[in-house]
């Protein structure tokens, strides 16, 4: 009986004491910042993970991007309302909704969370306890993917897989692949970086990661799943056009904002002309499936010319001979034998 009152107090003490850091009266040691945009059907169990974290000294951040399901939105925060800053802004893209949250942390440390992962009830204490232990700027996980039954049984780290120190160059060629979910950094680590960039642009949180590195911060990667990372048919899969182009164009802002060796430029431009290679394919078989053969096969053509393939080839001069049973067998494999470059598919530029 006694065991449950001090318990029960003990939970009383904490929930006041996150309501005083959600008002400002305590600064926390870490800030949790996420963006919320058509997350409310899912921020209920985000909300849940938070606030069953064993590390407790944190203020959980949310910004509402001008998400078109505020009132579902507002009414699913409402079991932690008091005990959280909530702050709202015109649609303007997950960057600056991200740059919103850092600008009102007063953590020490910043975690990332999107409004529809979650996270292990250890996720905080062990990655502050890594980063601390290390002495390291910045630190990430690995996730275990669900939501997808494709999905199901695999982690992150499977598809997109760290290897070796965390440097520029490991990051730009794709050895090491951050996920945004699970990764805590100092406060200062991302202001001197620049945070995000403070535009509507896709893969800014890989764009932030290589120069928090160019900026010689130390970033250490932890091997435990300590989160679970959401996956559907548009994330996992999604439009591998939009998809590739989007990994193009953050390797280009790239370029052109850092000064690079001659090395690290090399990798970008190795990478580019994948990510190309990758382009003629996804393209190829968007034509392919809607019964453009020419433009198919001008599209595994122009991949070729980036990263010469045999089986693409072939794929081409079927299409010249017999489009149609090109068409057959592509409808009839359960899983397409053209791949694309690592990183892409399921990685971290997604």
């Amino acid at each position: 009986m006694f065991f449950g009152a001090a318990k029960t107090m003990e939970t009383a003490r904490s929930t006041q004491t996150e309501r005083d850091r959600a008002r400002g009266r305590v600064s926390p040691v870490v800030s949790i910042v996420t963006p919320a945009y058509n997350v409310a059907k899912y921020i209920l169990t985000t909300g849940k993970s938070v606030f069953e974290q064993t590390f407790r000294d944190f203020e959980w951040i949310v910004v509402n991007d001008g998400s078109p399901d505020t009132v579902e939105l507002e009414d699913a925060l409402k079991p932690f309302i008091d005990r959280i800053v909530y702050l709202k802004q015109p649609n303007a893209g997950a960057s600056i909704a991200r740059n919103t949250g850092i600008r009102a942390a007063r953590g020490r440390y910043i975690a990332f969370l999107d409004g529809d992962d979650i996270w292990d009830p250890r996720y905080l204490g062990r990655q502050v306890t890594f980063l601390e232990e290390n002495d390291l700027d910045m630190v990430y996980c690995d996730a275990a993917l669900f939501g997808m039954a494709d999905g199901l049984g695999e982690t992150f780290m499977v598809n997109a897989p760290s290897n070796g120190p965390v440097t520029v160059d490991s990051l730009l060629d794709l050895r090491c692949n951050v996920i945004t979910s699970g990764t805590v950094a100092k406060r200062e680590t991302v202001i001197d970086a620049g945070a995000f960039e403070d535009a509507r642009v896709q893969g800014e949180d890989f764009h932030l990661w290589v120069r928090i590195a160019h900026n010689g911060r130390r970033i250490g990667y932890q091997r435990d799943v300590l989160l679970k990372y959401r996956v559907s048919n548009v994330s996992f899969s999604g439009d591998a056009v939009n998809r590739v182009i989007r990994a193009i164009d953050v390797f280009k802002r790239l370029d052109s904002a850092l000064e690079l060796t001659p090395a690290q430029r090399s990798i970008i431009k190795r990478r580019i002309e994948c990510f190309e290679a990758d382009l003629g394919i996804a393209r190829g078989k968007a034509s392919l499936l809607a019964g453009d053969f020419i433009g198919a096969r001008e599209a595994f053509n122009r991949a070729n010319r980036f990263r010469w393939s045999t089986k693409v080839a072939a794929v081409s001069a079927g299409l010249m001979i017999a489009p149609r049973t090109i068409l057959k067998l592509y409808l009839k494999s359960n899983a397409p034998d053209i791949e694309f470059a690592p990183g892409i598919e399921k990685g971290s530029l997604n």
